[in-house]
């Protein structure tokens, strides 16, 4: 029996299934963050090295491709795009396991970022038809929860399985895990109708990626959201991928208790920050269509100083807590922003619109935050030994000031770039 595709009970089935997916889409792409120590002493590896393989390894493929696979979900099904990019990914995290060296290691990871350049953009696509447009935000807010979720997953299990076997493993068990959850996504996740919760009319003839450049040209919001966004993932990118390892070398932890302690505070301080900026976002977004930046804004200026202190303390408990806050204010972006970008054009345009601001987000913020950290602790290593890494993170917090004068910005123009 197909099901009520509308009925509150399905949407919230589609809901989690989407969530499971995208949580393995971050374990998957997080997992290095966690298995760098082993990873670095297995193979040889100095922390630039590292850094590329967490960031630019990754985003090469996954910011190029993100655009012609939208274009394509924008035209045809969005659940077999996603379903076939799960199983490629899912696939290539395995071969992660399989490397020798930094160059095997390397492409696999080009081949993670292959197969997930098709799982976010046509996700949001099909959300924007499940929900209407005031719940938009908190939905995709809910869809976010798998970065937190995923991350800490990611950084417990590797922690565990790197503690008790071996990295290698960890590899294997996340993409044999995504290659089975692939056919039950397919079989029970049904294509929306687009535009159906929209009074704007769906076009039937197919855009090309010069017209939907064409109106984003006349939508400033949508640059200085994306750059702003960008902004602040060189540091969240960059920082979830090495706070383990500061943890590790600053504090003398083991691989398994900085995979637990970090772990724990990117699921709290993570999912409760993402909830927060979607609902108000929602309720202020009303009256008021900037809010979906200024939101976003506020909660970046926040948290400059809170990372300075976390970062800081030679107090542990006082650093688990001092990152509680800014880990949840700095996600806090996501549900407000990727809702505001579902709203600046027509829904025939969503994917790709959302592709063209993930291939910005993850090309400056996944492709240059992780290198960049890692570059500055190697460049700060003969000055500080062990502690370069907490100076490196230090100094990339410093993005958040130009990530929230970017959403400002923003919030003056978002209410006449609004589409629906």
């Amino acid at each position: 029996m197909t099901p009520n595709n509308t009925s509150t009970a399905y949407r919230t089935y589609v809901m989690c299934v989407l969530l499971i997916v995208y949580t393995l889409n971050f374990i998957d792409r997080q997992i290095v963050g966690i298995l760098a120590i082993p990873i670095k002493a297995d193979l040889g590896l100095n922390d630039t090295e590292l850094g590329m393989l967490g960031g630019l390894a990754f985003a090469l493929f996954y910011t190029g491709l993100g655009i012609p696979v939208a274009m394509l979900a924008d035209r045809r099904s969005r659940t077999w795009i996603m379903t076939i990019a799960l199983t490629l990914w899912s696939a290539m995290t395995a071969v992660c396991g399989l490397a020798q060296n930094f160059s095997q290691l390397f492409l696999a990871r080009l081949g993670v970022g292959v197969g997930e350049a098709g799982g976010v953009a046509p996700a949001y696509s099909i959300i924007a038809d499940y929900f209407p447009s005031h719940q938009r935000a908190r939905a995709l807010s809910v869809y976010s929860f798998g970065v937190p979720i995923g991350s800490a997953l990611g950084i417990i299990f590797g922690g565990l399985i790197a503690s008790h076997i071996d990295w290698r493993y960890a590899f294997f068990a996340v993409g044999i895990a995504g290659i089975l959850i692939a056919p039950l996504f397919k079989l029970t996740v049904k294509e929306p109708p687009r535009g159906q919760f929209d009074d704007i009319k769906v076009a039937t003839a197919p855009v090309s990626l010069s017209q939907i450049l064409k109106v984003l040209a006349g939508k400033p919001s949508f640059w200085t959201m994306s750059l702003g966004a960008s902004a602040s993932s060189m540091m969240g990118y960059g920082a979830f991928f090495w706070l383990p390892s500061f943890l590790v070398r600053s504090f003398e932890m083991s691989l398994l208790d900085a995979s637990l302690f970090f772990g724990a505070t990117m699921l709290v301080g993570g999912i409760a920050g993402i909830w927060l900026g979607g609902l108000l976002a929602d309720k202020l977004g009303t009256n008021n269509r900037g809010a979906y930046a200024t939101v976003p804004g506020v909660a970046f200026l926040i948290t400059v100083p809170l990372y300075a202190l976390a970062i800081l303390s030679s107090n542990l408990t006082l650093t688990f807590f001092a990152l509680l806050l800014p880990i949840a204010l700095s996600l806090a972006w996501l549900g407000p922003v990727i809702s505001a970008m579902q709203h600046i054009v027509k829904p025939h345009m969503r994917a790709t619109t959302s592709a063209i601001f993930l291939f910005i987000n993850n090309l400056i913020g996944l492709g240059v935050g992780t290198l960049l950290i890692g570059y500055i602790s190697d460049t700060l290593q003969a000055r500080f030994g062990d502690d370069s890494l907490r100076y490196a993170i230090l100094s990339g917090s410093s993005f958040y000031l130009l990530a929230a004068a970017l959403m400002f910005v923003s919030a003056k123009r978002l209410a006449r770039d609004w589409e629906s």
